[in-house]
């Protein structure tokens, strides 16, 4: 090759590098300015030499969440609290957004060694009422974490929709095909305890709620087994308010770490988070019990595995952006009688977000992808 065509192979390989470089500093250059939460969490200021957010703009959103009945929301920007609306302080049932809870725990404990996602039912000796088939026993704990099990047990804490929707039994082989399943994410809080010794309780409060230092949470107050005739493995339920779910969420934001220690590994957040399957006509991955947002949010710029998103029944919504270092909770007081219940649906939250986004400041909106 002659020496002019190297010098501008070099000048070319130099130059995409450099690009490189430019998109890899904005998109980590959140974090590197980030701070995390003490006892309380920092409130944005003007004094912080932070982006500032929009004050009216919020006020657009406070009003269609006032339209939509939500109960209370916060955004965390670079670990400090920009805005709130409604009462953040209320332990509330996180409903389904507990199974995102629970995926963290697992990583802990599969970083230690502790849990073999390769594992199989049998191995573990997993069964339930009126037995599983011999099929059914070759699910492993991974395929339960993907909804992919193939077991169509009845479960506990199943909402009538998911009841009237469950697949026939034996419809499908292990690792065929995602059914959004309770026996599978109820029955990994019974191999969790197998595996590792402690319930998922006594994991939540060390390993999470102590080190994370949750403000409200109250133990074993806000916790609840609920058990039904139909499966011998029980929901484990919990109760948060919107700031303590946040310090979940940053934790996640942060690939695991937290105040200058690991909590969870990044690989496992990644693993974790990455679609194993799609879903709801193309909208949504489904990694490790989290959402993995794809079609959803078309006005959020995303890449790759930029977007987790936990969901839970009647409006409980945590939607974490890892590049630009948001979290926002979304919080529906689902504590009521049922015949004062409603719902904020995804497709609400999902304009709630559109606002909330349109909120940042322009250096914010632009650190995505080139």
């Amino acid at each position: 090759m002659a020496t002019s065509q190297w010098t501008a192979l070099l000048k070319n390989r130099l130059a995409t590098s450099l690009v490189s470089l430019f998109f890899l500093s904005a998109a980590t250059g959140a974090h590197s300015q980030s701070v995390f939460p003490d006892t309380k969490w920092l409130v944005s200021s003007e004094a912080d030499q932070a982006p500032v957010w929009s004050s009216e703009k919020f006020k657009l959103a406070d009003e269609y969440a006032a339209s939509i009945r939500s109960d209370a929301y916060l955004v965390i920007h670079r670990g400090r609290l920009v805005h709130t609306y409604g009462d953040i302080t209320q332990p509330m049932n996180l409903a389904s957004v507990r199974k995102s809870v629970l995926s963290i725990l697992y990583g802990i404990y599969v970083d230690r060694g502790r849990i073999d996602l390769n594992e199989s039912l049998a191995d573990l000796n997993i069964t339930d009422k009126g037995g599983l088939s011999a099929t059914e026993r070759t699910a492993t704990v991974r395929q339960l974490l993907q909804g992919r099990s193939g077991v169509y047990h009845p479960a506990a804490y199943e909402t009538a929709e998911a009841k009237k929707e469950r697949p026939a039994r034996g419809s499908h082989a292990p690792g065929q095909f995602w059914y959004y399943n309770n026996w599978d994410f109820n029955t990994l809080g019974t191999i969790f305890q197998q595996k590792t010794g402690k319930s998922v309780y006594e994991a939540f409060k060390a390993d999470l709620a102590d080190p994370l230092q949750l403000e409200d949470f109250r133990y074993p107050e806000d916790l609840e087994l609920v058990y039904e005739r139909a499966s011998d493995h029980p929901a484990y339920v919990m109760k948060l308010s919107a700031r303590d779910l946040a310090r979940i969420g940053l934790l996640v934001s942060r690939g695991g770490q937290w105040r200058g220690k690991d909590i969870v590994s990044s690989n496992w957040l990644q693993e974790s988070t990455t679609a194993y399957s799609t879903v709801g006509r193309g909208l949504n991955g489904y990694g490790y019990m989290w959402w993995v947002p794809q079609k959803a949010f078309p006005f959020w710029r995303h890449s790759g595995n930029q977007l987790a998103f936990a969901v839970g029944t009647g409006g409980q919504f945590m939607l974490i952006d890892r590049v630009r270092d948001i979290v926002i909770v979304h919080r529906v007081n689902n504590g009521r009688p049922w015949f004062m219940r409603y719902e904020v649906t995804g497709e609400q939250f999902a304009q709630l977000a559109a606002r909330i986004l349109a909120a940042a400041p322009e250096e914010v909106l632009r650190l995505p992808s080139p």
